[in-house]
């Protein structure tokens, strides 16, 4: 389908695809901001704003209610790289949605009021999903062992309840005027709502709120590891556990698709030979995956293996049967049948994944900012041969530079 753009004067990228065939459309916020711009005396920041973001602005005291009763819904997610924003609602309705996105654009209602009640939601939220959870802490744990210097060392929710709890109403604007500038947003809609519409609404809407250029993302680089890192935690949990990472280039690096592809023949679906060869012959595994952080900077592969029992034998034989099974991929290579069945499962998971126009417009939002036209990346995809994830594979799969996490239970 075709695909139109806009930049409006304050820098705000806009870019839509008509589809007449439903009577439904989705508008798509996407801010270039996450955990890794926060400072590290207050992390959390990026995923306490969206939870503030939903607490109204200036003329629209109940963004819920006001989507609602236009007939929608939304939804938000938050990383270490992005915050996203996204409504679906009847396409007729559509400039509802224009209204409430541009409102807490421009005018947020951030008060003292609003920001105790959105602290207390996110630091129970903490505590239910990292503090209270079996399991739940694996990630700040396993950051902070692979990362030194740059902000992926802690996870999206933050590092500690502290750092949430002592946020105030001027960090809040501080952080709102740094990274919420039209210049930093692109803007996409996907549904029953022709281009000239869209960029009528966006320019109406958008258009008068100023630009507020001057944060440069200057990030640290993360050094790569002098040797093998590994830690051992004991805690209160049901099984042994390990995890196992190895740094990898972010989203524009040459191998990235290929260790995506790489972790899919590992551990996707029955034929995966994480399957095959460790889960159903060793006996020592409930389960085996492995999976790419998917970040924009630098990242990490990840490969993690629960036992089925808590001895020191089970898990140490389990360790030596994932290592010798990665070595044995470096060594030998992944065949031409294998590449092409995990691209076949990624075209597929993305062709039926469009179905939601809300993932549609996503797709749209990320290919603008990634400087990439509707389809490229998939297409990329459908480009990679053997040679290629073999290369990824010898390039980031290497035990002296990688860090192991193994989690015993008490």
């Amino acid at each position: 389908m075709r695909v139109d753009k806009l930049t409006l004067s304050n820098g705000m990228r806009v870019v839509t695809r008509h589809d007449p065939s439903t009577a439904m459309a989705a508008v798509n916020i996407l801010h270039d901001v996450g955990a890794r711009d926060e400072s590290p005396e207050l992390t959390g920041m990026a995923h306490l704003f969206e939870h503030l973001m939903f607490g109204g602005s200036a003329n629209a005291p109940d963004f819920d209610a006001a989507l609602e009763q236009a007939g929608g819904m939304s939804n938000a997610w938050t990383s270490n790289d992005f915050t996203n924003f996204y409504d679906i609602l009847p396409a007729h309705n559509i400039e509802t949605a224009f209204w409430l996105e541009s409102d807490r654009m421009a005018v947020p209602g951030f008060t003292q009021v609003k920001l105790d009640n959105q602290k207390s939601v996110v630091i129970e939220e903490f505590k239910q999903t990292c503090l209270n959870k079996p399991y739940g802490d694996t990630m700040h744990k396993l950051r902070a062992l692979a990362y030194k210097v740059h902000p992926y060392r802690w996870p999206t929710i933050g590092l500690t309840t502290d750092d949430i709890e002592k946020v105030s109403l001027d960090d809040v604007k501080s952080f709102f005027a740094k990274h919420y500038g039209p210049e930093r947003t692109v803007l996409s809609v996907v549904g029953n709502v022709d281009s000239d519409t869209v960029f009528r609404l966006a320019e109406k809407w958008f258009g008068d709120i100023e630009a507020r250029p001057g944060y440069v993302r200057d990030l640290p680089v993360e050094p790569l590891p002098e040797g093998p890192r590994q830690m051992t935690d004991k805690s209160d949990i049901p099984a042994n556990m390990f995890h196992i990472v190895f740094p990898m280039g972010g989203y524009h690096d040459a191998d990235y698709r290929g260790a995506d592809l790489l972790t899919d023949i590992l551990a996707s679906g029955n034929s995966s030979r994480f399957y095959r060869n460790l889960l159903m012959k060793s006996g020592v595994f409930s389960s085996v995956d492995a999976c790419i952080l998917g970040s924009e900077d630098p990242g990490m592969l990840h490969v993690t293996a629960t036992m089925t029992d808590n001895s020191a034998e089970t898990l140490a034989r389990g360790e030596r049967l994932v290592k010798d099974e990665l070595n044995r991929l470096v060594e030998n290579g992944v065949t031409p049948d294998e590449v092409k069945r995990a691209v076949n499962r990624y075209a597929s998971d993305n062709t039926f994944g469009e179905i939601s126009y809300g993932v549609a417009a996503q797709n749209l939002a990320f290919a603008e900012l990634h400087g990439e036209l509707p389809g490229e990346n998939l297409n990329a995809y459908r480009q990679l041969t053997a040679d290629d994830v073999n290369r990824a594979a010898r390039a980031i799969i290497d035990f002296e530079k990688s860090s192991t996490l193994i989690r015993e239970a008490k």
